[in-house]
């Protein structure tokens, strides 16, 4: 049987501190003598092919975008040990719940279903998967959207999908990012020694 690398992965909604918390690990962990791997979220390349997102996010948009996250995580295993993956699946379909909640959109039935159906699949594929929460007192990064309504509806549908998805992800608050971090490094020592 052949190793696979370690997936840590983060979701949430925007300017909750994902890209911060993994850009912490994967120092941390590349000290400690792993090569890892930072995955991006792959929404603006959604956005200069033309796809809407935030607020506009369709079935299209929203499929292009999982499929994309599944190509990068799986081409990143060709050299990484440990992958950390800034928003999984799971968010590209909170941000179209999100988006449909906010406009009163619908789609036609069954195609929320088999994306989340997608997600379910996958999530297997996380040994461990984390979920910001919204505090709404730290301001929205600099050149980010900063609709307030689109980014909760966001963060609740990210939360409520993880919920059915990965009942057993761990909630990463701005006070829980160094006890994070430790739990993060644990799992990823584990994988590296078999455990």
């Amino acid at each position: 049987m052949t190793s696979r690398p370690c997936k840590i992965a983060v979701a949430g909604t925007h300017s909750t501190g994902k890209t911060t918390f993994l850009r912490r690990l994967e120092d941390e962990l590349a000290r400690r003598g792993f090569s890892p791997r930072y995955v991006h979220d792959s929404a603006v390349n959604a956005r200069d092919l033309g796809f809407p997102i935030l607020r506009d996010h369709t079935f299209e948009s929203t499929a292009w975008i999982m499929a994309e996250a599944i190509r990068l995580e799986t081409v990143a295993s060709l050299s990484a040990d440990v992958i950390l993956v800034d928003r999984p699946l799971p968010d590209a379909l909170g941000y179209l719940v999100a988006a449909l909640e906010v406009t009163g959109r619908s789609l036609t039935p069954g195609r929320l279903e088999r994306l989340e159906a997608i997600c379910t699949g996958w999530m297997g594929e996380y040994d461990l998967t984390f979920v910001t929460q919204l505090d709404r007192d730290i301001p929205i990064g600099p050149g980010r959207d900063d609709d307030h309504e689109f980014r909760i509806a966001a963060g609740l549908a990210v939360s409520s999908i993880l919920s059915r998805v990965a009942p057993h992800a761990k909630v990463l608050g701005a006070q829980d990012a160094d006890e994070a971090l430790a739990l993060a490094i644990s799992f990823a020592e584990r994988h590296r020694g078999g455990a």
